[in-house]
């Protein structure tokens, strides 16, 4: 008999609790076709990006290569340089020699006097004889 009385109340109930179930499915497919679409717009935007990802990865490669050649250039102009300041230091060696060779030289006064000197002396010299 309590059987009986318990399949009659869930007959009872059954309906309404389809009713409910079926509602909630229902609700809980809405949200899970919401969820779907906006995946499906984050992956197509992810997609956008990794095209602009790529992109900007192909121009940093063409910026690395002219970086790269830059640093060659950047190497050989070093070495020009510092053959520069080789020959730079050799040039200052030899101005050096040659300003105390010209300290040991007569100076254009100095030598207009002298001049003077000598004439003076080749006319007594010439007097005398």
């Amino acid at each position: 008999m309590e059987e009986k009385r318990i399949k009659r109340i869930l007959e009872e109930y059954k309906e309404e609790t389809k009713r409910h179930f079926d509602a909630v499915a229902e609700k809980i497919e809405d949200r899970i076709a919401l969820v779907a679409e906006q995946v499906w717009t984050n992956t197509e935007k992810l997609k956008d990006h990794d095209l602009k990802l790529d992109s900007i990865t192909e121009k940093l490669k063409d910026q690395d290569v002219k970086f790269e050649s830059i640093n060659e250039k950047l190497k050989e102009h070093d070495q020009r340089f510092g053959k520069i300041e080789d020959t730079l230091e050799v040039i200052k060696l030899d101005i050096e020699f040659i300003k105390n060779e010209l300290k040991q030289k007569v100076g254009r006064d100095e030598f207009a006097a002298l001049e003077k000197r000598v004439s003076l002396l080749e006319a007594k010299l010439n007097k005398l004889k």
